[in-house]
């Protein structure tokens, strides 16, 4: 049989057995129990679950002390975490195995999981919560000087710590980034903006005039050498920066909302460096100053102690109580002159209350839809230019999903939307074209500065798209390519026009709406899943729909080159078992011939190449010095490499025998092989699809995720393949719909929702 034939590789490996899972009502109660315990509150009086329970606890000369029990009948023996923390477990199970430890953090997480918000009264309308505890914000850590000097004209140049600080953070910038490279087209205005600032931070009189003659790679080759002893970081370093950054996650990452634990998103600092920009910003390259605490604004409760500055001889800007705002710190950034917030993180109960609203807003557009585009059809043909405007914007920005856009100033990056578009965007048919055309190309760079370049085709869309034809080519006559096409409507008067036809009614609910309509209309019934063998089947079909509703939002991505090399790899990993299952086949002849056949060598290439990986590591964890950690490193790489190569060697030969096949075996090897090659055809396809399109930001910003569970749910579909673990927690409260769950239209309610700036232009 097969089984005595097996690959080489197969005879290598032990089975193991599965260990359970934790007991997951124990590790709840571990959980809910550690909650108090865990955060350190800024409120001397508060009190620890456990400073209670000793304070409490009565007399011991009154109570006789109960004797522990004998050591062969206790069943539980209490484990000790990294960070100092003991969690109870049962020691084994049944198969001896000891049971997972959930670390101090994890116990946390658990806590947090158990309270449903959804499930709570609401608060009065403009009341964000009754209570606000949280420790502020994590400062970046100071500055620590390196000494190294940089050229000028050849010569070494002095600098002061501020001085070799701004130089340095010039000197980690990658020559082949997109800030630097020769072909990016930012370079210029990024070594412009970086040297304007550099110089006043060098002062008058400096020896340093010219940025052409300075050398910054005396700096560039340390930094490469603590990038490269850094890599070589033992385990017990690592092991040492993970407890450092648990212990701030556990200081500074948690808040208590109306007495309940809340994870804080971005409770660092941005530490200082050159702000970079996205796309061809005009302040690329500037600096981007220090933060104090001193700058800061600190919110919390009324009946809440304000959060302790951890600086010493500082102080914080100011401190406020305001429960109707949603953020826990505030402070002014000097490059863009804007002000940024510390939020709480997306599985909270304030954001999830502001997805839910969201939606549910989108679901209200649904049942009014037909009413927001007669109004918009009957106002194409209206002779008041102001009015055909905001129609003709109407139309776009339900059709093509277009963001409302914004003005935009000298000192940002040239980022357009719908109301903000120019007559250079616009390219109409030329008079040597037929008359009968209605293409239009539109071209524009959107949010992130991704481009928007589609040919639309007005004729398809019958009386409106003519009239929209129509008014395109009216607003834009008579106008210079750099003036805007619809100068008589602006974002605010757009969204107060919706509103008036629908209460809360913004142009941002069209893309929520049109979005996760798409999604649901896009994806495929239950009835045709069955026929779809596999979940891997199942999940192309989703990803098809969910490219669909990207393409429609413009949700791009540049494809990177790691993301490239792993298609490459693929591809040769596909030809690899095409090549291997002809050889497969003409075994089969061979074989039914009575012929030998070429059999397996016998040789495991991997032993030798993961004893190289296995020393190159010793020699990390026994490195010292910056010159032992830097060898380390290579001998690492060039074991990683190594190791690469023998996986090739291993798999050339995967497909073979140990000895000489009986004809059945080598039919069942074919299948075997007939499947690997239909899976590596669908991940390639799959990922060769969606390289340059963001699925990830429709599902977590625009498409109602209970379309996704619900469907899941009817097709036998995991959420956890569709959702990564971020979404599942962001969209907890979506978890409990069933099969037959639909978006469907909703009664009109007069709430608003709060529209969030990070999803705007």
């Amino acid at each position: 049989g097969d089984s005595s034939d097996s690959d080489f590789d197969e005879k290598q490996k032990k089975k193991k057995k599965k260990a359970p899972l934790p007991n997951k009502k124990k590790a709840t109660k571990a959980a809910s129990e550690s909650e108090d315990e865990v955060i350190a509150s800024p409120k001397k009086k508060r009190k620890t679950a456990a400073a209670a329970a000793k304070k409490n606890k009565k007399p011991t000369a009154t109570k006789k002390k109960a004797a522990p029990p004998p050591a062969k009948k206790r069943k539980r023996e209490t484990s000790t975490t990294s960070d100092g923390e003991g969690l109870s477990q049962q020691s084994s199970n049944n198969n001896g195995r000891k049971k997972k430890e959930l670390s101090r953090l994890q116990r946390v997480d658990e806590a947090i999981k158990a309270f449903e918000w959804w499930t709570v009264p609401e608060l009065p309308e403009g009341q964000v919560f009754r209570t606000l505890e949280h420790n502020g914000v994590l400062f970046a850590p100071s500055y620590e000087r390196h000494g190294v000097k940089i050229l000028y004209d050849g010569k070494e140049v002095e600098l002061n710590a501020e001085q070799e600080e701004v130089a340095t953070y010039y000197a980690a910038m990658p020559e082949d980034g997109p800030q630097l490279n020769p072909s990016g087209g930012q370079r210029e205005t990024f070594q412009k903006n970086f040297f304007a600032d550099f110089q006043k931070v060098l002062g008058k009189g400096h020896v340093i005039k010219k940025f052409a003659k300075c050398d910054f790679s005396p700096i560039k080759d340390h930094l490469e050498r603590q990038k490269a002893a850094k890599k070589a970081a033992s385990d017990a370093e690592k092991k040492d920066a993970k407890a450092l950054k648990d212990a701030e996650q556990l200081k500074i990452g948690y808040a208590l909302l109306d007495g309940r634990l809340q994870k804080v998103g971005n409770f660092r600092m941005e530490p200082p460096s050159l702000f970079r920009g996205r796309g061809k910003h005009p302040k690329t390259g500037t600096l981007k100053q220090r933060v104090v605490p001193e700058q800061v604004m600190v919110n919390c409760g009324a009946r809440n102690a304000p959060p302790k500055c951890d600086v010493p001889g500082r102080a914080w800007g100011a401190v406020q109580h305001d429960d109707g705002v949603t953020w826990l710190s505030s402070w002014h950034e000097n490059v863009m002159s804007q002000n940024k917030y510390v939020m709480l993180a997306a599985n909270s109960s304030l954001k999830g209350k502001s997805d839910y609203q969201k939606f549910e807003k989108a679901q209200q557009l649904k049942g009014c839809i037909e009413n927001v585009r007669r109004d918009y059809r009957r106002n194409l043909t209206s002779s008041d230019a102001r009015t055909a405007q905001l129609a003709t914007t109407m139309w776009l920005i339900d059709v093509y999903a277009l963001r409302v856009g914004g003005e935009k100033g000298d000192d940002e990056a040239d980022t357009v939307g719908c109301c903000s578009l120019r007559v250079e965007h616009f390219t109409f048919p030329t008079s040597s074209s037929s008359s009968s055309s209605r293409d239009v190309e539109l071209e524009f760079l959107g949010k992130d500065s991704m481009q928007f370049k589609q040919t639309i085709d007005f004729g398809a869309y019958a009386e409106h798209g003519e009239r929209v034809f129509v008014n395109l080519k009216k607003f834009c006559s008579k106008k210079k390519k750099e003036e805007q096409v619809f100068d008589l409507v602006s974002p605010p008067e757009l969204n107060a026009h919706l509103s008036s036809i629908m209460p809360g009614l913004t142009a941002k609910v069209f893309r929520t709406y049109n979005a996760s309509e798409t999604l649901q209309n896009e994806l495929p019934k239950a009835d045709a899943i069955k026929n779809m063998g596999t979940v891997g089947d199942k999940l192309i079909a989703y990803n098809e729909a969910n490219r669909t509703v990207a393409i429609l939002c413009n949700h791009q991505r540049t494809v990177s080159a790691a993301t490239q090399s792993g298609l490459e790899t693929l591809k040769d990993r596909l030809d690899v078992f095409k090549k291997q299952k002809m050889e497969l086949q003409a075994m089969k002849k061979a074989v039914k011939a009575k012929k030998k056949v070429a059999l397996h060598s016998g040789d495991d290439p991997l032993a030798d190449a993961q004893k190289l990986v296995d020393d190159a590591k010793k020699m990390k964890n026994d490195a010292k010095t910056t010159d032992d950690k830097i060898a380390a490193t290579k001998a690492h790489d060039e074991a990683t490499a190594s190791k690469k190569e023998a996986t090739k060697a291993k798999q050339a030969e995967a497909h073979l025998f140990t000895r000489q096949p009986a004809e059945a075996d080598v039919d069942k090897r074919i299948a075997n092989w007939s499947e690997k090659i239909k899976k590596a055809e669908l991940d390639l396809r799959n990922k060769e699809d969606n390289k340059e399109v963001s699925l990830g930001t429709s599902k977590a910003n625009y498409c109602d995720p209970r379309i996704s569970v619900a469907w899941c749910k009817r097709c036998d579909v995991p959420v956890e393949r569709i959702f990564p673990k971020t979404l599942l927690e962001k969209f907890a409260w979506a978890q409990a719909v069933g099969p037959d769950w639909r978006f469907d239209a909703r009664p009109l309610k007069n709430n608003v929702v709060e529209e969030e700036d990070d999803e705007d232009d």
